[in-house]
């Protein structure tokens, strides 16, 4: 869904991840994915839970690929993976960085702010993202 020139939500994202499915890119591609697709502190907070660590990613993976669905553009030729960021908030909460080419379509298209929701279970992992003009974030 687009709204845009009223405020409030630019766009919206959900994916889903089978977790077996990053756990077999990990077994295949080790470093090469993890560096391909998660920036280093993505990377080190998976790594913090250990066992968990396939499910935190695999949230993560969903997390961005919603928030591609969000902007409406899937991944184009000079994004880049690592252009998406999934922090922790003090709070506890996920929160997402943007940077590079998904940083200035975000900016063209008026987001300023991003509330995303992860979860997983049952061999699955979950992401909704949306993407929040400046009066939503005000």
């Amino acid at each position: 869904m687009k709204v845009t020139g009223r405020g409030g939500v630019v766009g919206h994202g959900i994916d889903l991840v089978e977790i077996s499915r990053i756990e077999r890119m990990l077994a295949d591609h080790g470093e090469a994915f993890l560096a391909r697709v998660f920036t280093a502190h993505e990377q080190q907070a998976a790594e913090a839970i250990g066992l968990r660590r396939a499910e935190r990613l695999a949230a993560r993976f969903a997390a961005k690929e919603a928030t591609l669905k969000a902007i409406g553009t899937g991944l184009r030729s000079r994004m880049c993976w690592t252009d998406i960021e999934v922090v922790t908030l003090p709070s506890g909460a996920p929160s997402l960085r943007v940077s590079g080419e998904v940083c200035s379509i975000a900016e063209q298209q008026g987001i300023r702010t991003w509330m995303v929701s992860l979860s997983h279970a049952g061999g699955f992992a979950v992401a909704s993202v949306l993407a929040l003009s400046e009066s939503a974030a005000d």
